[in-house]
């Protein structure tokens, strides 16, 4: 179920006020770091939170469609010259259509078929593109140059990187069309109405086969975009969208299911936690710990205000 309703302010988000108080006072470099890597989190994320909260189905791939966008934007600019920034505008286009011919050929097919098939397929489909980047493209990390992506400004006594700003501006920016969609669309409407009550939406005249495949092809589509942004920052290689299948499942799970403002929110409070822990030293190793140790204490938080309500 997608929540489209208005954030409002409350006891959580107050405490995390406060503790960006306190780490901005503490180390304000990492705040920084934090909130563009938390951006980043939450840009990739969003697509999986629209799919799980719509269509409800476990989408094991999900990193690895961001590693063959990458692909495909460092072939454009390397055959093409089509800047990465510019490229988000055909990845988006050339991913919805991906998205399009893998739900006919495939989701479709195993969404009533419960969840077992479902993580099946999508690991089948993970591994596929995995082996097919490695086959294509080896094992080599690839990466591209632009001079743009290398501009800093001095703060206090360090040096910060500009560029990264672009993922949560990206992420806010995609939070808000994607709500815009959801709220002033009939096809929006429509895959609220079906996430929250499929059944009845079907009893009602919605055609749920039509939203599932809109929804579907926007979410990969959406995952053009992040690679781009990433493309000028980020090595490619088969795996390099694989852990962010995890952390993106992480944050759905923290955020609430359909909890799209949620994704942002705790998006940005991981990226800041991770920071922090890579700015002590000797403890940067710790940071994917703290990542998932975060997501544990919010879940069991959640569970027990439950047990006790």
């Amino acid at each position: 179920m997608v929540n489209a309703k208005p954030f409002h302010l409350n006891r959580t988000l107050l405490i995390l006020i406060i503790l960006l108080v306190v780490i901005a006072i503490w180390k304000p470099v990492a705040l920084i770091y934090g909130l563009q890597r938390g951006g980043l989190y939450a840009l990739i994320a969003l697509p999986l939170a629209l799919i799980l909260g719509i269509i409800g189905i476990l989408n094991l791939g999900h990193g690895d469609f961001l590693t063959l966008a990458m692909y495909i934007g460092y072939l454009l600019f390397e055959n093409l010259g089509i800047d990465p920034l510019l490229s988000m505008i055909p990845l988006f286009f050339i991913f919805l259509a991906l998205g399009m011919g893998i739900y006919m050929l495939t989701i479709k097919y195993v969404l009533k078929s419960g969840e077992l098939n479902q993580l099946i397929l999508t690991f089948g489909i993970s591994m596929v593109i995995i082996q097919m980047a490695e086959l294509i493209w080896t094992t080599r990390p690839r990466n591209l140059y632009v001079s743009y992506a290398s501009s800093s400004v001095s703060f206090l006594d360090f040096s910060v990187g500009t560029y990264e700003f672009l993922y949560p501006a990206l992420a806010i920016g995609v939070l808000v069309a994607l709500r815009l969609f959801l709220k002033k669309t009939k096809l929006g409407q429509a895959a609220t109405a079906v996430g929250q009550n499929p059944r009845g939406a079907e009893i009602v005249g919605i055609d749920t086969n039509r939203v599932y495949f809109t929804v579907f092809s926007i979410s990969i589509g959406i995952l053009g975009i992040a690679a781009g942004v990433m493309l000028p920052r980020t090595s490619v290689f088969p795996l390099t969208g694989s852990p962010y299948t995890l952390k993106s499942f992480a944050l759905v799970a923290m955020a609430g299911l359909g909890n799209l403002n949620g994704i942002l929110i705790g998006g940005i409070a991981l990226g800041i936690a991770e920071a922090v822990i890579q700015s002590i030293p000797g403890y940067g190793g710790w940071s994917d710990l703290v990542f998932f140790g975060v997501l544990l204490a919010v879940i069991l938080t959640r569970a027990y205000r439950r047990s006790e309500s």
